[in-house]
């Protein structure tokens, strides 16, 4: 266990100073190519379509199990079954 600080720390180390290395192909384009404005723009109305739709999804998602979480409450309530209530 004494060992383990100093391999992770060296395998971090080794990572570090071989990923510039690995990301250098390319002269610099990235893994898409080249970019001009039409690139960018296209990339910036994805970004701003997928936030919106993002928290809609989540929103009703919630919304449908609060609706759930309500129904099992009240068909509990509507049975006689109390909440157990207690310590030990």
């Amino acid at each position: 266990m004494r060992r383990l600080p100093l391999i992770l720390t060296t395998w971090l180390l080794l990572l570090l100073m071989l990923a510039p290395v690995a990301l250098a192909e390319n002269d610099g384009r990235g893994s898409y190519g080249a970019t001009d404005d039409k690139v960018v723009t296209n990339a910036g109305f994805i970004v701003i379509l997928f936030f919106p739709t993002f928290v809609l999804v989540m929103s009703l998602l919630q919304r449908r199990l609060e609706r759930r979480k309500e129904a099992s409450k009240a068909a509990r309530k509507q049975l006689g079954e109390t909440e157990w209530r207690g310590g030990w």
